[in-house]
């Protein structure tokens, strides 16, 4: 149980750790990143909001990972979930200065890739499921035997390519995390000696098995 507990600890961490790198990234001052793009886009076209749009595209995405054969585990559901409320909570406390000038922005942009990357590792590799967007970046990976960096920078460029066709705002920090995310994720990864191939996930059937267990076991 404390094993379990443990990596219920680390997929939360991880959840905050990629919260706060898209809030650094957001607090840029650069533009938005590719997949806000997609979903101010998508609330221009509709009577969404931005994270409306958000949730709608996660569970468009978690359909996707599913029939790509990813397992939907807890953590998917809690990234759609928590993602959200701690980048809000970060956003309440203030504790993320605004750039006010390119030279701080870029710097801030690099910082908050590096956190983000760090952020999807501790919440990946406990293997209690992916967050939609990510789980569709390990799919892909799996089944295109590319690198996860060039995966990823593919994902991105393509949702920024469809964001912006919608009206989404895109800048120069937008530009940037589509085509470092990416890389940054996979240096991460090297850096951890972590290989997003090998990870199985359990699903959430998988998962309510195992605590019925430990419950009877008590």
């Amino acid at each position: 149980m404390k094993k379990e507990m443990l990596k219920y600890l680390k997929l939360f961490l991880g959840l905050f750790i990629c919260s706060l790198g898209i809030i650094v990234i957001i607090k840029s001052n650069l533009g938005f990143s590719p997949w806000d793009v997609l979903h101010q886009g998508i609330s221009k076209i509709s009577d969404l909001t931005i994270g409306q749009a958000s949730i709608f595209v996660g569970f468009i995405v978690i359909t996707l990972d599913f029939f790509l054969g990813e397992r939907i585990g807890s953590g998917s559901i809690l990234n759609i979930i928590f993602l959200g409320t701690f980048m809000d909570l970060i956003l309440y406390l203030d504790i993320v200065p605004l750039s006010n000038n390119m030279f701080t922005g870029i710097f801030m942009m690099f910082l908050g890739m590096f956190i983000l990357s760090i952020g999807c590792y501790l919440y990946i590799s406990p293997g209690l499921g992916c967050g939609p967007r990510d789980a569709l970046m390990v799919a892909l990976t799996k089944k295109t035997k590319f690198s996860v960096g060039t995966v990823r920078n593919i994902i991105e460029i393509s949702v920024l390519i469809a964001g912006y066709l919608m009206g989404g705002y895109a800048g120069v920090g937008t530009v940037i995390t589509a085509l470092f995310t990416g890389s940054f994720i996979q240096g991460v990864f090297r850096l951890f000696k972590f290989d997003v191939k090998s990870v199985v996930h359990r699903d959430i059937r998988s998962e309510a098995i195992l605590l019925k267990r430990y419950v009877v076991n008590r």
